[in-house]
């Protein structure tokens, strides 16, 4: 009797087994992992010194024209990498038009911001600097007055781009801030089910990641991110009732642009609320109804969208403990440019 009950005990796990198995071979048709480094362009190698410089100025008020806005307002790292607001709030308490995504794992992206406007970290960098709603500088000069003006910047800069004869440009101040986001890489329990550890994932996740799968979510989500890797309409089967925003259009005046944005990662996405564009959407099982409704013309039952939220929670990553560390800004010891609350 007690042979005859332990094959039956191992014929009712092995099926179990294969079967997460076999998801392990069919989710790697869909997903990557992600890599052990973010890649860098060739202008801009990641060293230890531009990371170290990035971080300060990832945190650093003074590039802002009030000294009260950094890019970590915005992108908070304590909060995976964003502000869990609808729209950010930015100089004079001014909100922008759409929502602020996580800087985490951004530079795996196709693009950045909603619409793909900058190609790539270094162009996204420069924007919210300037723009007058964020963090409101008036002009390239201001930044770069306040930077020289502070020794240890000075000192920095030249030890992160010793071949430039002048090394604090507003291209550096870019070039340093992307190497510093690229470190922010959120390795997760799906990374290790991908690499062949079945048993990362629970019953439940794996009942999620098959839905995502069989119910075609993966045509836009997957990849590394999964997500983040193409630009698509919201709104493919119906309209997304919330917003008349045009995404992709405002960027390229190009009809078939309309209502055309960049598919964003699913990656810490349990953290990131709220969701969409717009940020209309608070609950992440009510934004998994929408986006089957709009753009795959399903209708989600709760038994369906339940395990999808669980297979949610195995892409929780880790943020780097460095990056989670806040950096000892430097103190002008000149005569700085004094903030305009105006």
């Amino acid at each position: 009797m007690y042979l005859l009950g332990l094959l039956l005990l191992l014929f009712s796990v092995v099926p179990a087994h294969a079967q997460s198995t076999d998801l392990v071979k069919e989710a790697n048709k869909f997903f990557k992992p992600l890599p052990a480094t973010m890649p860098a362009p060739a202008d801009n190698p990641t060293t230890p010194e531009k990371v170290a410089l990035g971080k300060m100025l990832f945190f650093e008020p003074r590039l802002s024209k009030s000294d009260t806005v950094s890019c970590n307002s915005c992108h908070n790292l304590a909060t995976a990498g964003v502000d869990n607001l609808p729209t950010s709030m930015g100089h004079l308490a001014q909100f922008g038009p759409r929502n602020s995504p996580t800087v985490l794992n951004a530079g795996l992206e196709i693009a950045q911001f909603w619409d793909g406007r900058a190609p790539s970290l270094e162009e996204q960098a420069k924007g919210p600097i300037l723009n007058p709603l964020e963090m409101a500088m008036p002009d390239i000069d201001l930044v770069l007055s306040r930077l020289r003006t502070i020794p240890e910047y000075v000192e920095r800069f030249t030890q992160a781009f010793p071949n430039d004869k002048e090394p604090i440009t507003y291209d550096n101040i870019a070039k340093a801030i992307a190497a510093f986001e690229r470190t922010l890489l959120t390795p997760s329990r799906f990374d290790q089910f991908l690499g062949g550890k079945a048993d990362a994932l629970s019953a439940k996740e794996q009942q999620g990641l098959r839905l995502v799968i069989e119910k075609g979510c993966i045509q836009c989500h997957n990849g590394v991110g999964p997500g983040g890797g193409m630009f698509q309409k919201f709104g493919i089967r119906e309209r997304y009732e919330f917003s008349d925003d045009q995404g992709r259009y405002n960027v390229t005046k190009k009809d078939e642009d309309r209502y055309f944005f960049k598919v964003p990662m699913w990656r810490n996405v349990t953290r990131t609320a709220p969701y969409f564009h717009d940020g209309s959407i608070w609950d992440l099982k009510e934004a998994i109804r929408i986006m089957g409704r709009l753009q795959l013309g399903k209708q989600l039952t709760d038994e369906e969208v339940e395990p999808i939220v669980a297979f949610f929670h195995s892409l929780e990553g880790v943020i780097p403990k460095d990056a989670m560390t806040l950096p000892n800004l430097p103190a002008s010891t000149m005569a700085t440019p004094r903030p305009v609350f105006k």
